[in-house]
């Protein structure tokens, strides 16, 4: 196991809740944490308590107005009007007692794992509580309160002068970190989400590839409805060798959503593990090729606390960790601990059964559209090179 990682958790996360029917729930991070203690994957030494934020780290991205509205927010002292005008009180980001408190520690664990790494205390952290990667300037979206992504690559820009390399798995588009840094061509951001035609927040297009100076940093693969592990694989795959290889980074941030997966309630795409074993396989390898081994890792979306998001996340520290090749069954006290309190019955294994779904009909059709999406995504480099610049 390896001394150099770190991970950042607190039962605190789980103040960040908007109600008991949000399908936001920060419990997955209490099963993972413990999934991989009961596994002997994770101990006192590698965990790190978070910190709160501070008001002027949240500037650093979010408006001051923004803020002292989302604490009013959080005291019931915000009339619905303001609230609307900022994203507060949606059907989304529902109002919550102590918004802000419970919101900044997120971003403030984001921030400890950055310091961890680029202290050189660590080579790799991993905060889970964070990749809430929606948040705007001076409005919440898309369960996001605060973008701690966000906050923390400005952050790095800030402190540390590093070029940063953003990498975003979840289903949905890192709509709130793209905008952020459109223009910078020392933050380079890609996402590979579903496509936007079917799923929130619409954006994520493939010609969105900057502005100005930031022209050209950023790239967008919005892969089909359906889309399964085999072409999801090859397109995060080939783009991130490329991007990296262009780009050159100083440190990598992963955004490690996993709301991809078949069963997720909210998207409609078709990966399974094997999809979310490889993906922190190769920002490791990412990470020591360019980095310096540098890499910070976030959470993100996961609908399906109990089948998917435990398992998923655990094997995104299993990878940090070089404990990867584990297999077989999960911990059988693990599941007897857990199982009364799931709605659904927990998996037995680590990975997932071939026949975990039907055939998709349009497979092939689904495979040579993300195939095509992939190359546009990657035209920019591709020319460039052809260039010789």
């Amino acid at each position: 196991m390896s001394e150099k990682c770190v991970f950042v958790y607190s039962e605190q996360f789980l103040r960040y809740k908007f109600h008991d029917d949000h399908p936001f729930n920060q419990l997955r991070v209490k099963l993972t944490y413990d999934l991989l203690r009961t596994l002997g994957a994770l101990d006192d030494r590698h965990i790190i308590a978070p910190r709160i934020a501070t008001d002027d780290e949240l500037a650093l991205i979010h408006d001051r107005s923004y803020i002292e509205a989302v604490k009013a927010a959080g005291r019931g002292e915000l009339s619905e009007t303001a609230a609307m005008n900022y994203g507060l009180g949606t059907e989304d980001t529902p109002i919550f007692p102590n918004m802000h408190e419970a919101s900044a520690l997120l971003v403030g664990s984001t921030l400890t794992a950055v310091d961890c790494v680029l202290s050189g205390q660590a080579d790799h952290a991993l905060n889970l509580g964070g990749g809430l990667h929606h948040g705007f300037r001076g409005k919440a979206s898309g369960f996001c309160v605060y973008n701690d992504s966000a906050v923390a690559i400005q952050y790095i820009r800030e402190k540390y002068g590093l070029r940063v390399l953003y990498v975003d798995t979840d289903a949905h588009h890192g709509d709130g970190v793209q905008w952020a840094f459109y223009d910078d061509p020392n933050v380079c951001t890609f996402s590979i989400h579903e496509t936007g035609r079917y799923l929130f927040p619409g954006t994520g297009n493939v010609n969105e590839r900057g502005h100005g100076a930031g022209y050209g940093y950023s790239f967008n693969i919005p892969v089909d409805a359906f889309t399964e592990d085999e072409s999801w694989l090859y397109a995060y795959t080939t783009a991130l060798r490329e991007i990296a290889d262009f780009f050159r980074p100083d440190v990598i941030v992963t955004q490690n959503g996993v709301d991809a997966h078949y069963y997720d309630p909210l998207t409609h795409l078709s990966v399974t593990m094997k999809t979310y074993r490889a993906i922190p396989k190769l920002a490791h390898q990412i990470a020591h090729e360019y980095c310096g081994g540098r890499w910070i890792a976030v959470g993100g979306g996961g609908y399906d606390i109990w089948r998917v998001v435990p398992r998923a996340w655990a094997l995104l520290w299993l990878e940090m960790t070089e404990q990867s090749d584990i297999s077989g069954p999960l911990p059988a006290a693990w599941r007897e601990r857990w199982q009364p309190l799931s709605p659904v019955s927990l998996p037995l294994e680590w990975g997932d059964p071939d026949d975990l779904y039907p055939p998709i009909p349009r497979k092939a059709e689904i495979s040579e559209k993300n195939a095509q999406t992939t190359e546009k995504a990657l035209y920019f480099i591709r020319s460039q090179r052809r260039a010789g610049t």
